[in-house]
């Protein structure tokens, strides 16, 4: 066992519960806005007060709902197995879902996405060892405007067999959408058993939970499918501009969430989550690997985990518009405190320019940031006292330690040995392999990687029956 495991933490338990309760004063005092008839139905049933589309949610409401939220969900791989959980502090990985742009390796340009390069997209992800799960990571462009979600869907569990975080654009979708998870399990009690997927809804800052991010919540928690909340506060634009009053914000609209899920169906699977950004005064843009962004990030999640429920949020991301220097230490610090903050599900790798593009060469390189932060989180072990002293008796016999017994028996134990990515050789070595930089070798490796058959191909009948599912949608 480590001895301690590395965390970090901005927000004392005083101001967490400070902006819980000054976040169920909003929802009461100031309501939030519904568009969604179902979920309208649901609060007039409850006996909310409203002016209009203005709701009001008490606190007691609010404290009901969140007894009944599960405090971690299991997700399962396309063939049933399970792959990951999220709870307590354990760290998952996925890109970022929706980019409408990739950055084409062999030109260097960013264009609009195609099908087949989300095809090779997922295939990538599948051979990465440190990303644990997929998403509907680009929106192309060769598939009717009306398909888009749903299809993308179809394209992630035919190359890749983990569990994927996706969404819908439109409220017709779900329904096909849930169509093909079926497909990929034995009943609808198994999926509900066995989730595959996870559903992305964001609420429209300020306060506002629009008619088709609301449909996504209420038709997720029938089936029992999991929720995630992707809060967008915007400080200085569309929320406060102080980081802790962009947090309450964050907090109040999730709470809303909340409510109207469990109001749906009790114990429907949910996930604390956010895309939070602070505005750019300068340039007018919603930079992600912000410092001040990260910030809100943490805090969201330690409030995520004060409520006792599993957390995400759009950590590991850059704005820059290549995989250089600015993509590497936006990309690490975020990937780096997320992990620390104990955050279940963090979205980002791959991703450049304000969310809006994806990119082959950084989610390879991303790959490797995440094995790192997976060592670190490990912690230091204690292997028993004495340290050192032992062991460095035992140096004058042979005046090294490579051969020593305790080099052999931990030496792969306690270091990370990453991939090609990284460069550790001499320079003589380095000049003799083409002195390539960190993004040549990945643009190399993930031609390589395209070239690997897949690590769990797609059973010949469920690869049929997705087929039938989606030329059936299509017509």
């Amino acid at each position: 066992m480590p001895i301690i495991r590395p965390k970090i933490k901005i927000l004392d338990d005083d101001h967490k519960e400070m902006i819980l309760e000054e976040a169920k004063s909003i929802l009461e005092v100031q309501g939030v806005f519904i568009e969604n008839q179902e979920a309208l139905n649901l609060f007039d049933k409850n006996g909310l007060i409203h002016e209009g589309l203005r709701y009001f949610i008490p606190p007691d409401l609010i404290d009901k709902c969140l007894k009944t939220v599960p405090p971690e969900i299991t997700l399962f791989d396309r063939d049933g197995n399970e792959h990951i959980t999220l709870k307590d502090d354990n760290s998952h990985f996925n890109p970022g879902s929706a980019a409408i742009f990739i950055l084409d390796e062999d030109t260097g340009e960013i264009r609009e996405a195609l099908s087949n390069d989300f095809i090779r997209f997922s295939k990538i992800v599948e051979q990465l060892e440190y990303i644990a799960a997929q998403s509907t990571a680009l929106v192309y462009q060769d598939v009717p405007k009306e398909a888009q979600d749903w299809h993308r869907l179809y394209i992630a569990l035919s190359n890749c067999y983990k569990p994927v975080v996706t969404g819908t654009f439109r409220k017709e979708s779900f329904s096909i959408m849930r169509e093909i998870l079926l497909a990929c399990r034995l009943s609808e009690d198994d999926l509900a058993k066995k989730p595959l997927a996870i559903f992305d809804a964001c609420p429209s800052p300020p306060l506002k939970w629009s008619d088709l991010t609301t449909q996504s919540l209420i038709d997720a928690a029938k089936s029992m499918i999991p929720s995630e909340f992707v809060s967008m506060p915007l400080a200085g634009a569309s929320a406060p501009i102080t980081l802790i009053g962009s947090i309450t914000q964050h907090c109040a609209e999730c709470l809303a969430g909340v409510v109207i899920v469990q109001l749906t169906k009790p114990g429907a699977p949910l996930i604390w989550g956010g895309s939070p950004a602070v505005f750019d005064m300068k340039h007018g843009t919603t930079p992600m690997g912000a410092i001040e962004t990260m910030m809100i990030n943490l805090g969201d999640i330690e409030i995520g985990k004060f409520l006792k429920m599993p957390t995400h949020a759009y950590m590991g991301l850059s704005d820059s518009k290549i995989p250089d220097s600015q993509a590497g230490f936006e990309a690490g610090m975020g990937a780096l405190l997320a992990a620390l903050a104990g955050n279940n599900m963090t979205s980002g790798p791959g991703m450049l320019d304000f969310e809006s593009t994806q990119s082959i060469e950084k989610l390879i390189i991303d790959n490797e940031i995440i094995g790192m932060v997976k060592r670190f989180i490990q912690g230091i072990e204690d292997y028993g006292a004495p340290f050192a002293s032992e062991i460095l008796n035992d140096y004058g016999d042979k005046e090294e330690l490579l051969s020593h017994p305790s080099t052999l028996k931990y030496f792969r134990k306690e270091l990370f040995f990453p991939s090609s990515i990284i460069d550790r050789m001499t320079r003589d070595s380095w000049k003799d392999k083409g002195s390539k930089s960190t993004r040549k070798r990945a643009k190399d490796l993930s031609k390589k990687l395209l070239e690997k058959p897949s690590v769990k191909p797609i059973d010949d009948k469920l690869a049929k029956e997705l087929n039938k599912i989606t030329e059936k949608a299509l017509k």
